[in-house]
């Protein structure tokens, strides 16, 4: 009886450990990944605790401030009169669509040296996906004509090739 309690014991020490090894994991994980979206205004203002805290800024890239060097970029963010630079050191090249005037989002840690760390980025890209005006686009109404057009041609061509068969 006593080896049995003591088996049960032993298991259930390894299983504590376990689950504490994964809790403890999860918790550096989570803080390691957890970083806070910041407006540059509101970096000026955090003081101290902007250097020790996971950062996300996002503003406009001022235009002829892109240095590339491989996967290595230093541009400047900007955004209601204030700038920050910015030095990249990802594992990935910079996007396409990132250039001068375009919207980037860095992600890393802000320097007492005044320079946002950033080892991730992204580049937004609204104009992307809208529909381009003038050259070749069509308002609905013209759309439906066109469409209506097609049908009766359709139609037609059934037409002649159901008396063709006949």
């Amino acid at each position: 009886m006593y080896s049995r309690q003591r088996k049960f014991a032993q298991f259930g020490t390894v299983i504590a450990i376990i689950v504490l090894g994964l809790g403890y994991l999860a918790y550096t994980g989570v803080q390691e990944s957890k970083s806070y979206y910041v407006t540059l205004k509101e970096l000026n203002t955090m003081g101290d605790s902007a250097y020790s805290k996971r950062l996300r800024v996002a503003g406009n890239v001022e235009a002829g401030s892109i240095r590339r060097q491989g996967t290595h970029l230093e541009f400047a963010l900007k955004e209601e009169g204030r700038v920050l630079p910015v030095v990249y050191n990802g594992t990935e090249a910079p996007p396409d669509t990132f250039k001068d005037d375009s919207q980037a989002l860095a992600e890393g840690t802000y320097g007492r040296d005044g320079v946002f760390h950033a080892n991730k980025l992204q580049a937004k890209c609204a104009s992307k996906y809208a529909p381009k005006q003038g050259d070749g686009a069509q308002a609905p109404a013209e759309k439906a004509q066109a469409g209506a057009a097609t049908q009766q041609q359709a139609a037609q061509a059934q037409a002649a090739s159901a008396k063709l068969s006949q």
